[in-house]
């Protein structure tokens, strides 16, 4: 996604990516393609509705099968969650499995996630801020997270300024710190997507210098272990069939959405609408399309040298067969 991929915690704790492993196996596998007893999921967008709907709960308890969800900052955190072992599956942007890949952890793309209008993320300033145009940003102090969907957003962003990342004062800082830096004005501009964005935008006297809206992005993703989709495919299919699902009725039932995050963040019902109205909800399958703009996206960061291996975007995507195994019928390309 173009935006700053959420980043939301409920507290500025981080999620342990060390966290015990308390999977129980099942001696014998079990019907359909599913082998284990607890599926752990990571998230970290505002607006989950997934996890507050609790849909996979209730289709997955009855078969005997636990879900466990983990919060974390950012994809990064996330995806590491999965290389140490304690993370089975989670959403994250465009930008953090292309850093990913390039340190060999072991993931696929499960599906695609539809991106937002692009107003959920932005560059920020101080209402007062001399700085007017991208151009400006010049030699300035700009904070993002590095290896998350804000990085390829500044990218984008600089370049319609006549500029690279090179040419700002990066400082690597996670949200929290950053609206906290921002606030301070420690900074000359910050990062930002929702709901930190929405938030600053009604507490704080800030002002957009450049949105995502207009620039072109892949949306996200819904990635696993790739052990794991190997020995649960059905439970795979089971979870997509469900976000899939709701995905559709979010599109017509946005205040309810809101409603019901509100009672799981605790965040108030105008923040939240705002939110909503941001972001699109639902999944699409991972086309040679969605395939091709991912691999420009890590071409232009090795060239770039973000990363410093060329990777082959395919090399964390699963066979068509695999994929028609997984994927809800609706969406199978």
């Amino acid at each position: 996604m173009l935006l700053v991929a959420g980043v939301f915690t409920l507290s500025t704790t981080l999620v342990s990516c060390k966290a015990p492993d308390t999977r129980e196996k099942v001696a014998v596998a079990a019907p359909n393609g599913i082998k284990t007893k607890l599926l752990r999921i990571g998230y970290f967008t505002a607006a989950d509705i997934t996890k507050s709907r609790q849909v996979l709960e209730k289709h997955l308890n009855p078969l005997g099968i636990q879900v466990q969800w983990a919060q974390f900052t950012a994809g990064p955190q996330l995806l590491e969650a999965i290389n140490v072992g304690s993370l089975d599956i989670g959403t994250v942007g465009e930008t953090p499995p292309i850093f990913a890949q390039a340190t060999g952890i072991p993931f696929v793309l499960l599906a695609n996630t539809i991106p937002g209008t692009g107003e959920g993320s932005a560059i920020v300033v101080p209402e007062d801020s001399p700085i007017k145009t991208i151009a400006d940003l010049k030699g300035k102090r700009i904070a993002f997270q590095r290896a998350t969907a804000s990085q390829y957003f500044v990218v984008k962003a600089l370049q319609e300024g006549g500029l690279e990342l090179k040419d700002v004062k990066h400082l690597n800082l996670i949200a929290p710190e950053t609206r906290a830096a921002l606030s301070r004005k420690s900074i000359d501009a910050a990062v930002l997507g929702d709901p930190h964005l929405a938030i600053f935008q009604r507490t704080e006297k800030v002002r957009i210098l450049r949105n995502a809206k207009g620039l072109s992005t892949q949306g996200g993703y819904w990635i696993a272990a790739r052990s794991f989709v190997k020995e649960n495919p059905e439970l795979i299919k089971i979870v997509l069939e469900e976000v899939y699902k709701l995905g559709k009725w979010s599109k017509v039932n946005t205040r309810e959405v809101a409603e019901i995050v509100g009672r799981d963040t605790k965040l108030d019902l105008p923040t939240l609408e705002t939110i909503v109205k941001r972001r699109r909800f639902g999944i699409r399958p991972i086309t040679d399309k969605v395939i091709a703009g991912q691999q420009e996206i890590s071409d232009l960061f090795y060239k770039q040298k973000f990363i410093t291996k060329k990777i082959n975007v395919k090399d964390v995507t699963l066979t068509p067969e695999e994929y028609a195994a997984i994927l809800p019928a609706e969406i199978k390309p």
